[in-house]
């Protein structure tokens, strides 16, 4: 089962990342001030995940492939690392589905 981690950044702000059940890092927040609308992003993760129309997919400068979660006033709400392939892309996207809704959090604060 995968899991939300939250953390602190260096200069105390908040963010999170989704990890899959075999921990790998599956997609991460932006930055937020305050723990609250961290986990208020969390929640929208949760809500958007499902949905195949919220997640743009995009190519990087070096061609890889990755994909951004966006909520539905189309705020980025998560970004994924990048991919060697789209059917990398895709299987990513894929496990931020099927974890993000069932997903556990944990702080490491």
């Amino acid at each position: 089962m995968g899991k939300f981690v939250i953390s602190k950044t260096k200069n105390g702000e908040y963010h999170f990342k989704l990890k899959a059940g075999n921990g790998e890092i599956i997609l991460t927040s932006e930055t937020y001030t305050q723990k609250a609308n961290c986990e208020n992003g969390i929640e929208s993760v949760r809500t958007n995940a499902p949905n195949d129309a919220r997640y743009e997919r995009k190519e990087a400068s070096n061609g890889q492939p990755y994909f951004n979660l966006k909520a539905t006033n189309g705020q980025v709400i998560g970004t994924s690392q990048r991919y060697d392939s789209k059917q990398g892309m895709e299987t990513g996207i894929n496990a931020v589905k099927n974890n993000a809704p069932t997903a556990t959090v944990e702080e490491v604060l």
